[in-house]
């Protein structure tokens, strides 16, 4: 978009994220987008239907969901441009500032590190469980770190660059579009067996509209990082995700860490492969050391916001 609509996003967000008191008030647009898949998924996701009935009808909900979010911002930029002119640029940046997540995903992540670096591994399991689906209950000082440090690094590209992406080339519908998908994703997109079929759309929808920003978060990383680059083009494709490995390989190698690496879920292990696997084991340290990491390659995106905008 011309004008310096992302780079102003990026600001607000960063300086204040979503206010607790907003969102006691109002709640924030994920939970409408949220309220919506689910009442869908009560209605057409009928375990006694068949598969290919269900997979046709979690398509269906995948389209209401682009019609609506996306008619609806369409509509609304279109009003606001007409409404304020030249100063445009201001109501679309704070339209686009919720979708953003660089300031939440910093205050999720750093009461880890510091439960670590007090010596308190239960508060710092409580900490890291509010930010992954794995289980938490048994992790050692060093799957802690690995949890918050994978967190961090897939949620930069979800979180920030993938929505800072679609926001500089299709502005709010293309933001809210894609936060719709994402949200879509994390409720349905699941490969267990209620879950397959109705969700097949929204996790492979999320898997294309995430290629790219995959890519340039890995590539962001480790110019933050100042390394990584050989452990970003060996490990990335080591994930069972299509995009999520990029991030993660660039921040192993960043940080000289292993990532990844077997996993419980639902108390029942799950092996997977080691992302920078010759490296250590990660630490509280290492947490600090992403966070430093995660605040640098932001920065990057809002050098490139500003060069767009000046561009164009």
């Amino acid at each position: 978009m011309a004008d310096p609509v992302a780079l102003v996003a990026l600001a607000l967000d960063a300086g204040l994220g979503w206010p607790h008191a907003l969102y006691r008030r109002i709640g924030h647009p994920v939970g409408l987008f949220a309220r919506l898949i689910e009442g869908c998924e009560r209605r057409w996701n009928r375990q006694e239907w068949r598969f290919g009935m269900r997979r046709a009808l979690g398509i269906s909900t995948i389209l209401l969901l682009l019609l609506i979010v996306g008619g609806f911002c369409w509509a609304l930029q279109i009003w606001v441009v007409r409404a304020l002119g030249g100063y445009a640029w201001v109501g679309l940046a704070l339209l686009a500032w919720p979708a953003l997540a660089q300031r939440s995903l910093y205050d999720h992540v750093r009461p880890v590190a510091i439960a670590l670096e007090a010596g308190d591994p239960p508060a710092a399991r409580v900490a890291v469980s509010a930010i992954v689906g794995r289980d938490t209950t048994a992790l050692d000082e060093g799957g802690v770190a690995r949890a918050a440090i994978e967190s961090l690094a897939e949620s930069y590209c979800d979180g920030v660059t993938a929505p800072f992406f679609w926001l500089l080339l299709f502005g709010l519908p293309g933001v809210w579009i894609y936060k719709a998908i994402n949200t879509a994703d994390s409720l349905i997109g699941h490969r267990e067996e209620r879950w397959r079929a109705f969700g097949w759309a929204a996790a492979r929808l999320d898997d294309l509209l995430n290629l790219a920003p995959a890519r340039l978060s890995g590539l962001l990383l480790c110019l933050a990082g100042g390394r990584g680059w050989h452990i970003l083009w060996r490990d990335a494709r080591k994930h069972a995700s299509p995009n999520a490995g990029w991030p993660e390989a660039a921040m192993a190698g960043a940080l000289q860490v292993r990532l990844a690496g077997p996993i419980s879920y639902d108390a029942v292990i799950h092996p997977k492969p080691w992302i920078g696997g010759e490296g250590r084991d990660a630490s509280a340290c290492d947490i600090q050391r992403a966070l430093v990491i995660y605040r640098r390659a932001c920065l990057l995106l809002w050098l490139i916001a500003g060069g767009a905008a000046w561009l164009f």
